[in-house]
């Protein structure tokens, strides 16, 4: 797969539902609380070795992004797409966003207290996640706490209309956590736990938790 194509298709799709996407998001996040209940840990967790800068990468309209701001995290956003940053910026003007890719993280080595890849990581290839991961290792210090949250299953989806009807052309990869859990491993992470939501449903995800190791040659 081209990454040019499919990371182009992907910034303008949520260029085109930005709007709409954040309209429907807004104020949903109190309604779920085992999500709720995972920010809250990775807060603690960020706390307890000392705070310090968080990524929140993928954080479109900026929502968890705010809420880990209101846990006491020094949180800032990162998203592929500028129409995504341009409603953060609007809905939150008091934090940072930037517009930033997971493919290519632009942040120096070593310089986060913790990294957050909420339902970002299911536009990315198969081939490309270990390099997405490589960047998220070595953006964090040692020791730091890492948490995904992704669509569970073993298929990709080709979506072409989202969020209000609007056109979109986006694969949406659901992947099972133990693959994603070696995923982590192999960049160099060490796992904590994994949480199901919703297992037997029609759209369960998994939350899982990790950190970043002390070293990784």
């Amino acid at each position: 797969m081209n990454r040019d194509g499919w990371l182009a298709d992907t910034r303008t799709s949520y260029d085109t539902v930005a709007v709409s996407y954040a309209y429907q998001v807004r104020g949903a996040l109190p309604e779920h609380q085992y999500l709720r209940t995972a920010l809250a840990l990775f807060a603690e967790s960020v706390r307890a070795v000392g705070n310090g800068p968080v990524a929140d990468v993928g954080c479109g309209p900026g929502e968890v992004t705010a809420h880990l701001h209101e846990l006491g995290v020094d949180a800032f956003g990162i998203d592929l797409s500028p129409g995504m940053i341009d409603v953060a910026r609007r809905d939150h003007p008091g934090l940072r966003f930037e517009v930033g890719s997971m493919t290519d993280l632009d942040l120096p080595a070593a310089s986060l207290a913790g990294l957050l890849a909420w339902q970002s990581l299911i536009h990315i290839p198969d081939e490309e996640v270990p390099t997405v991961f490589g960047h998220f290792h070595r953006a964090l210090r040692p020791g730091r706490p890492l948490q995904l949250l992704f669509h569970v299953g073993n298929e990709s989806e080709w979506k072409t209309q989202g969020y209000g009807g609007h056109p979109m052309r986006v694969y949406v990869h659901r992947r099972q956590p133990e693959q994603v859990a070696t995923w982590l491993r192999d960049a160099g992470f060490e796992i904590d736990a994994h949480m199901l939501l919703d297992p037997g449903g029609k759209a369960p995800q998994a939350i899982l938790f990790a950190r970043s190791s002390p070293s990784h040659a």
